[in-house]
């Protein structure tokens, strides 16, 4: 399913945007953030509990956003996760794409919550997710493991209620 938004669409992720999306993984923005691709042989198909989408830009691929679901009836939520090539920094493409995310899974999968986790340091992510509705619920200490294996860092973990969102 294609999913329009202002100025981006998200496609699924298909083999030939796979270069490119590396290619964005290898900026040592992203890879500070997201870790070595080179790692990871079967990446972007790897992870069967995520639904990632390629966000083209005038056709052109600059970047990633997927998602992923908990289906427990008590818990029922889904999760979003994004990089953007650095050259699109600061341009409100990441919002768009979030926004455009966002009413997918509100009007099409039903969600009433969704959350995400950037790093706390994040600033620039935590900017551009609360523009889009999302708000801090708390800071989750030594959360994930930083990309060089040596330590922790801190999360923040942010949610969007369906009733709030404005998209």
């Amino acid at each position: 399913m294609e999913l329009a938004g202002r100025d981006v669409v998200l496609v699924p992720v298909a083999e030939e945007h796979v270069a490119e999306l590396k290619r964005i993984r290898r900026t040592p923005n992203v890879r500070h953030r997201w870790g070595d691709v080179d790692g990871e042989p079967d990446w972007p198909f790897d992870d069967p509990g995520t639904v990632p989408y390629t966000i083209l830009l005038d056709g052109a691929v600059c970047g990633l956003v997927q998602y992923g679901e908990q289906d427990d009836p008590q818990y029922r939520h889904a999760s979003i996760d994004i990089f953007l090539d650095p050259a699109v920094h600061g341009r409100g493409v990441g919002r768009d794409a979030v926004r455009t995310l966002a009413r997918h899974l509100i009007r099409d999968r039903g969600h009433h919550r969704l959350v995400i986790d950037p790093a706390a340091d994040n600033e620039p992510a935590i900017r551009c997710y609360t523009a889009v509705g999302f708000r801090p619920v708390g800071l989750m200490r030594n959360y994930e493991r930083d990309t060089d294996g040596k330590g922790w860092h801190d999360g923040l973990l942010m949610d969007l209620i369906a009733e709030e969102f404005e998209g």
